[in-house]
């Protein structure tokens, strides 16, 4: 796709809405206060982490139609953090502000819909049928075989909403849970990948290096660089599928696609239009983060480097208590700490993450 001529960036001083407020519009928001802008959040009640690093924060409700239109009236660029924001709720804010467009969310928020679309666009997914019923799970697992996964459509993430389906006998104590969902079989893969790219207003891209991904009960653990001989080999294959899906959707931000490295080549697993968790590597391992870029584009500014600058980059998650171990973090000369201040710690929770550049220190 033709790249557009570049368009006027927004002025130091600007404000730039947040949609959500966890740790992800949190490190935006301080990636925007470096850059000059001001960022205000919009979230229902909640633990918003990113409500103190932000200048105001609306808390209301996601059909509070006369709190957007205040909220809006505020900004002069909207952006979200999570996936979950209704499209309802981007429909009562001017269309010309939101960046991404509504139709990245759209498409990421519907696991059917996201899978056709790659598909549409040449791109390799694990077989996979639509559920809506019993008969349609039996169906399907006599077309796909098990072992496999069941999946909701919409809002399930870090392992929620999905349920491991063994054998055919499994399948007979599935509760579906009442909304569409998809099974999926499962893909033999040698490991597990992210491309994150950048687009920005005039239609360039960008992507960082691609780590591998290591997953534990559903929720990503590490991120590691380099990735491996099997995730370099297929990592220009992946790349040039997510580069026709952000100009497909004429995307603007950061969006990332995450992979299976298989015998077959990279297949695709799902898509996040947003900074992701696999990219927290990039504040301290790249030229510029996920989350200035993030924020350049939205904001029409040119995209910054996003070369690796460090050998070896290790990001690992804090998960649930273990968040209680700051001191033992900090000990390490290599690690660069990030808390998110959430005031409730639960199993599964992620807390924090570290990001370790061996040789540092």
């Amino acid at each position: 796709m033709a790249v557009t001529p570049p368009v006027a960036g927004l002025a130091p001083g600007s404000t730039i809405g947040i949609l959500g407020g966890g740790q992800l519009g949190r490190m935006m928001a301080m990636c925007a206060a470096q850059l000059g802008y001001t960022c205000i959040g919009y979230a229902p009640e909640g633990d918003n982490v990113s409500a103190p690093v932000s200048s105001d924060f609306f808390t209301s409700r996601w059909d509070d139609t006369a709190a957007l239109a205040a909220f809006a009236a505020r900004c002069d660029a909207i952006t979200w953090e999570f996936e979950n924001v209704p499209l309802e709720t981007l429909d009562a804010l001017p269309e010309a502000m939101v960046h991404p467009p509504r139709r990245g969310l759209e498409t990421a928020q519907d696991r059917l819909k996201e899978k056709r679309f790659v598909e549409d666009l040449g791109g390799r997914t694990a077989p996979y049928m639509a559920v809506d019923d019993a008969s349609d799970l039996e169906r399907a697992i006599e077309r796909i075989g098990t072992p496999g996964i069941l999946k909701t459509c919409r809002e399930g993430y870090d392992g929620k909403g999905q349920w491991r389906i063994a054998s055919a006998r499994d399948a007979e104590a599935v509760v579906l849970p009442g909304m569409p969902t998809v099974y999926e079989g499962f893909v033999t893969f040698a490991a597990e990948f992210s491309v994150i790219l950048v687009r920005g207003q005039d239609g360039e891209i960008a992507f960082w290096d691609s780590t591998r991904n290591e997953h534990e009960d559903g929720i990503l653990a590490r991120s590691v660089l380099p990735a491996g001989a099997e995730v370099e080999a297929q990592v220009e294959e992946a790349r040039a599928l997510a580069r026709q899906v952000a100009d497909a959707l004429r995307y603007v931000g950061v969006l990332t696609l995450e992979f299976f490295a298989t015998a077959d080549g990279p297949v695709f697993n799902e898509m996040a239009p947003r900074v992701h968790n696999s990219g927290h590597w990039t504040i301290e391992g790249a030229a510029t983060s996920q989350f200035e870029n993030h924020i350049r584009a939205v904001a029409g500014l040119p995209l910054g480097d996003t070369r690796t600058i460090a050998p070896r980059i290790e990001m690992a998650n804090i998960i649930g208590k273990d968040a209680t171990r700051a001191q033992d973090y900090l000990a390490d000369p290599a690690a660069h700490l990030h808390l998110y201040g959430k005031r409730q710690v639960r199993e599964g929770r992620k807390m924090g993450h570290v990001t370790r550049l061996p040789g540092e220190g």
